[in-house]
């Protein structure tokens, strides 16, 4: 089985210096590989989720934005086939859960309905996000399908309203104990068959730093205090290939699947 599970914006920056209060994080840096995709493209998150999972650079999907002229972009406006499509005509059993290349996130032989609409913003609906995303991870990772995908988003939100402040790494470190519940109880990698990769679409940095600023500094929920940086973040383990830039997620998956 391939897992790949995001943690959309999770960033060295905040990880690195902090691995003593992640444990989980620390053990998959100790016993996988530890990768910095520096993005060659703009670290939109719809256009980075959108390039992993198709393989394809913007030039070829054209997928950047979650709105055009005030209407969501669905999955069906982004006229490329994803790794999804192309392992179920193989008769591949892949579930896919919540990826936000799209608002609400996307999902594909899965029923799942994302909290707040793919866009929690609240500390009641990040923790939502934290435990349903877990739970429905452990259940289908029980199904032992050939290919599962998972996505977090919350961090993302967690960090654009309250980066440098205490509470990103308490966010951080919930995320690692869902790490240890989805990864480590379950025993998902007691099996060296098992091949997993963990990455974000972008990292992160003080609102102004960015080389590419993705969003305005005020928005409709608040001043914004933090933005996405090119540096994001990947480890894998039991998998031999290297995550270079996203679209190597999607051509991983196509080599061992």
């Amino acid at each position: 089985m391939i897992f790949v599970l995001g943690i959309d914006a999770a960033t060295w920056t905040v990880i690195r210096p902090n691995l003593d209060n992640l444990p989980n994080f620390k053990k998959l840096t100790e016993i996988g590989i530890a990768y910095e995709p520096v993005l060659e493209e703009t670290p939109l998150s719809p256009l980075i989720w959108c390039g992993m999972f198709c393989g394809k650079k913007f030039e070829e999907h054209g997928h950047k934005s979650f709105a055009i002229d005030g209407e969501l972009v669905k999955r069906n406006d982004i006229k490329v086939d994803f790794i999804w499509d192309i392992l179920d005509r193989e008769g591949k059993d892949i579930r896919v859960l919540g990826v936000p290349f799209v608002v609400p996130p996307y999902s594909f032989n899965v029923d799942f309905k994302p909290i707040g609409f793919g866009l929690p913003t609240t500390p009641d609906e990040w923790m939502q996000e934290l435990v349903k995303i877990a739970e429905k991870s452990i259940e289908l990772m029980a199904q032992k399908p050939d290919v599962l995908i998972a996505v977090y988003t919350l961090l993302d939100r967690v960090q654009h309203f309250h980066w440098g402040e205490p509470v990103v790494l308490d966010w951080y470190m919930k995320v690692d104990s869902k790490l240890k519940e989805i990864l480590f109880d379950t025993g998902f990698l007691d099996n060296p068959e098992n091949k997993l990769i963990i990455i974000s679409d972008h990292g992160f940095c003080s609102f102004g730093d960015a080389k590419v600023q993705t969003l305005p500094k005020e928005t409709p929920f608040g001043v914004l205090k933090g933005d996405h940086h090119e540096n994001a973040f990947a480890i894998t383990v039991n998998l031999d290939y290297e995550i270079k830039q996203p679209q190597d997620v999607f051509h991983a998956i196509r080599k061992f699947a």
